[in-house]
C-alpha cells in the first residue's frame, strides 16, 4: 500500500549530546517526538541556548497530530516555546507526556506566554494514545528524573521501540519496580520489532550503571561523619536524589535550606504530584532562611557545572547573601561534569578548598549515579527487543558508531544497522528501509530575545573582539565640501592601553586622513571600507594584532 510507511527525520540528538528531536511522518500526519535544546559550549560566546532548526518540522499542508515527550529534561522539552513562537498558527497543539514532564512543560510555556495555545494530556505509565496510524505505548523506564518513558509504537510498517534516556536499575528507591526488557520482549510478540532506536550516551562505559541505592548508602555515610554544614550541588530535576537528601536530613536532625529558584520550583511540583511527601524541615531562599546552627543544616544548591551565577559558585566566592562556608564544612558534588565544563567546576572546587571545606565528588565516593545505560544494559535491551533494524540515537558520532558495533555483536544484521545524523531522514517500508534526501537542519542559536540572528559571522566577530579588541574611528565631515569638521578620533577598547600607545593611535589618524583625501567624500560606504582595511593592515604590520575596526562617519 502506498500509505504504508513511516519516515523518521532526526532534527537533533544524532551527532551531539542534547537537542533531542525527531519528526515522525506517515500518510496521516506528523508527530514530533521530543523537542529539546542544547546548552552552548565555550565556543558559542554569549549564546544562551541552541535549538533545532524548527523550520524543518512542519509545513503548512501537513496535519500536525501532536508532540510526544519521553521525559522532562531540557534537552528533550526545552525548545517547545520556540516551536510555538515559530508556528504562530499552531493552536490547540496536543502534547503528551507523564504528569511530571507536563508539569515542567506547563511552567516553561507559562513563562513564555504560550501556554494557552497547547493542550497538555498526561499519560500514566503503560497508557496508550493513537495518533493517526501510530499508536504510542508509554513504557516506564528509570533515568535521573521522575516518570520517564520509552515508546513502544505500533506503526503501519511494524513495531518500533524508542528507548528515550534510560538505565536498568534492579533496586530502585521508593518506586514501583518495573522491567523495561520484559516489557520490550512482550511488545515484540506477534510480529517482532521492525526497528529499535536506543540511547547511546554511555556506550563507551563497560559493565552496568550504579544503582541509586548505592548513592543513598554513600550519602548516608557522609551525613553520619559530617560535623559542620553540608552543601549538596545537584541537578534540580533529580527529584529522587532530592528526596534522599531530605530523608537523610530528617534522619540526622538537620534542616534543608534550598538555594536556587529551579530547585524550589521542582520540589513544589514534586510535592503536588505526590513524588515527595510534604517536608516539614525544608526552607526556600525566597521565603527566607531561619536562624539555625550551620552544623544542623543541609544546603541544596544549584551549580553542578560551575555556572558563575549559580548558588554554589556564589557560596564558593563568599558572595552568597545567606550562606557562607568555613573550615570543617562538607560540599558534595552530586552530578557528573558535562564535557566542556571541567575547568569551571575545578575553579569552584579550588575556591571551596581555600575556605577550608572538604569536597566529595564521584571519584571519592559514589555521590552520583548516571541516568544512562552502560554496555551490559544496552546488550540486554538489544537482545530483549531482537530488532530487524537498529538505529543508535542520543549521542555524538563516536557513541552512535560504537553502539552500532555493539548491535552487530548482539546479532543484528549489519546490513540493517543505520547510523544517521541530524537531517538524514529514513523511511521504514513494509519490505525494507530507504535512506531519503537530507534536509537542512543546521542548529539555531538563541541569544536573549534574538532567535537565529547570531550566526558564524557574529561569533567570529565576538571571538575577534575577545582576542584582539576594537578600535572605533569617529569622523564628522561637512556635507557639501567633505571638509573634516571633527576627528578623526580614535577610541580603543580591549586593543591597546591608550596612554601607552598614544603615539600609535596618533599615527593611525594620518592613515585615516590619507583615505579621506583619496576617496570621494560623498561615497561614505566606500570611505568606511577603505578606513577599515587600511587600519587593520597598519595594526597587523606594527603590532601583529587584528582588531575589529568600526568607522563612524557622520555628515553635517
Amino acid at each position: 500500500m502506498l500509505d504504508s510507511y513511516l519516515t523518521i527525520t532526526p532534527l537533533g540528538g544524532h551527532g551531539e549530546i542534547g537537542m533531542n528531536c525527531q519528526k515522525w511522518q506517515t500518510a496521516q500526519g506528523v508527530v514530533l517526538v521530543d523537542c529539546g535544546l542544547m546548552f552552548p559550549d565555550d565556543s558559542l560566546l554569549g549564546v544562551d541556548v541552541v535549538i533545532p532548526r524548527l523550520e524543518s518540522v512542519f509545513t503548512e499542508e501537513e496535519n500536525v497530530l501532536g508532540v510526544i515527550l519521553t521525559h522532562g529534561h531540557e534537552d528533550h522539552i526545552g525548545a517547545l516555546p520556540w516551536l510555538l513562537h515559530q508556528y504562530k498558527s499552531l493552536r490547540g497543539l496536543r502534547i503528551y507526556g507523564s504528569p511530571f514532564t507536563l508539569a515542567l512543560v506547563e511552567h516553561k510555556l507559562e513563562e513564555h506566554n504560550v501556554l494557552e495555545r497547547v493542550e497538555l494530556i498526561p499519560m500514566p505509565a503503560y497508557s496508550s494514545v493513537k495518533l493517526g496510524t501510530l499508536t504510542f505505548h508509554f513504557i516506564p523506564v528509570y533515568h535521573s528524573i521522575p516518570q520517564c518513558y520509552a515508546l513502544a509504537v505500533e506503526t503501519p510498517v511494524g513495531k518500533v521501540i524508542h528507548t528515550g534516556d534510560f538505565k536498568l536499575d534492579p533496586t530502585p528507591l521508593g518506586e514501583n519496580a518495573h522491567d523495561p526488557c520484559a516489557d520490550f520482549a512482550s511488545f515484540a510478540k506477534n510480529g517482532g520489532i521492525r526497528l529499535l532506536m536506543a540511547d547511546s550516551t554511555n556506550v563507551e562505559h563497560e559493565g552496568r550503571s550504579q544503582p541509586e541505592k548505592k548513592v543513598r548508602d554513600d550519602l548516608d555515610f557522609i551525613f553520619s561523619q559530617a560535623k559542620g554544614r553540608i552543601v549538596i550541588a545537584l541537578f534540580s530535576s533529580h527529584i529522587r536524589r532530592i528526596k534522599t537528601v531530605i530523608e537523610l536530613a530528617q534522619k540526622y536532625g538537620r534542616s534543608v535550606l534550598v538555594s536556587g529558584r529551579s530547585l524550589s520550583t521542582n520540589i513544589e511540583k514534586a510535592v503536588e504530584l505526590g513524588l515527595i511527601e510534604k517536608p516539614h524541615n525544608v526552607y526556600s531562599e525566597a521565603m527566607g532562611f531561619p536562624e539555625l546552627d550551620p552544623a544542623q543544616t543541609v544546603i541544596l544548591a544549584t551549580g553542578t557545572q560551575g555556572e558563575a551565577l549559580s548558588a554554589l559558585a556564589r557560596i564558593a566566592r563568599g558572595e552568597h547573601r545567606h550562606i557562607s562556608l568555613r573550615e570543617g564544612d562538607t560540599v558534595i558534588m552530586s552530578s557528573r561534569v558535562i564535557p566542556g565544563n571541567a575547568r569551571a567546576v575545578s575553579k569552584v572546587h579550588d575556591q571551596i578548598y581555600r575556605l577550608g571545606a572538604s569536597v566529595y565528588h564521584d571519584r571519592s565516593r559514589t555521590v552520583h549515579a548516571t541516568g544512562h545505560a552502560q554496555r551490559e544494559e544496552l546488550i540486554d535491551v538489544i537482545q530483549a527487543a531482537s530488532p530487524e533494524y537498529f538505529i543508535p540515537v542520543h549521542g555524538e558520532y563516536r557513541h552512535l558508531a560504537l553502539h552500532a558495533q555493539l548491535a552487530e555483536e548482539c546479532g543484528v544484521d549489519p546490513q540493517k544497522i543505520r547510523i544517521i545524523e541530524d537531517g538524514q531522514p529514513i523511511t521504514l517500508l513494509p519490505d525494507g528501509m530507504r535512506i531519503e534526501t537530507p534536509v537542512p537542519v543546521e542548529s539555531v542559536m538563541v541569544d536573549g530575545k534574538g532567535v537565529g540572528d547570531v550566526g558564524r559571522v557574529i561569533l567570529k566577530e565576538r571571538r575577534i573582539l575577545g582576542g584582539e579588541g576594537l578600535v572605533a574611528v569617529v569622523l564628522v565631515l561637512a556635507e557639501e565640501t567633505g571638509e573634516v569638521l571633527h576627528g578623526p578620533e580614535m577610541i580603543s577598547r580591549g586593543f591597546v592601553f591608550e596612554q601607552q600607545y598614544n603615539h600609535l593611535l596618533e599615527d593611525s589618524k594620518c592613515i585615516v586622513l590619507d583615505q579621506i583625501e583619496n576617496t570621494n567624500p560623498s561615497d561614505t560606504q566606500k570611505l568606511c571600507e577603505r578606513i577599515r582595511s587600511s587600519l587593520r593592515r597598519f595594526f597587523r604590520d606594527v603590532l601583529g594584532r587584528d582588531p575589529v575596526v568600526v568607522p563612524i562617519v557622520s555628515k553635517v
